[in-house]
């Protein structure tokens, strides 16, 4: 019996610490592996959990709470739950043990999607060719996440605390799609090469 052999590629196909940058103004990296999920529970379960597994989960819809356990609110009854891929098996049980006697829907969907990381003081002047949002900080300020499009693409896009820092989730089989959409956009706005 054969075995089948996979190696972990980032989503722009290169080793997984690449990126491309333009100093401080400009860079797209892919984000590190992670475990992803999709949590549906009402809203008044959910603020007397105020937090499973370490998740946030009392924060006003669009609004991102965490770091390395980060919890977006993505609707009245929705969040999205992104980990540490290497704590997936802990958080499932903990998951499971907190959200036990709740009418819920817990769905790992850490193998759909992928995540980029866009920084730089440039980084709203890129995101915004192919993003409808307003980005400035007074309407989409540091915290902020939320369901939109990216260049007809579905996407989670999150405001880190860091105010020149995004995170975009997307479906994987969009990943290629969306870094070389954002590398074209710089270029044309002269950040980078």
């Amino acid at each position: 019996m054969s075995s089948l052999h996979l190696e972990r590629t980032s989503v722009l196909g290169e080793a997984a610490d690449s990126s491309v940058s333009a100093g401080g103004d400009f860079a797209i990296a892919p984000a590190g592996p992670a475990v992803r999920f999709s949590l549906r529970i009402d809203p008044d379960i959910a603020s007397r959990l105020e937090a499973a597994a370490g998740f946030a989960l009392t924060q006003p819809i669009n609004r991102l709470v965490g770091d390395s356990k980060m919890s977006m609110r993505l609707g009245p009854d929705e969040w999205l739950l992104v980990a540490l891929e290497k704590e997936a098996e802990a958080i499932k049980l903990e998951l499971k043990e907190a959200l036990a006697s709740h009418l819920h829907s817990l769905i790992d969907i850490s193998h759909r999607n992928i995540a980029l990381t866009v920084t730089g003081s440039r980084a709203v002047d890129v995101l915004n060719t192919g993003c409808p949002l307003d980005l400035h900080p007074s309407m989409s300020p540091p915290g902020m996440s939320t369901r939109t499009v990216f260049a007809k693409c579905e996407i989670i896009l999150a405001r880190m605390p860091d105010d020149t820092a995004f995170r975009l989730e997307c479906w994987r089989s969009f990943g290629r799609y969306l870094e070389g959409f954002l590398r074209n956009s710089a270029r044309l706005q002269g950040i980078g090469n």
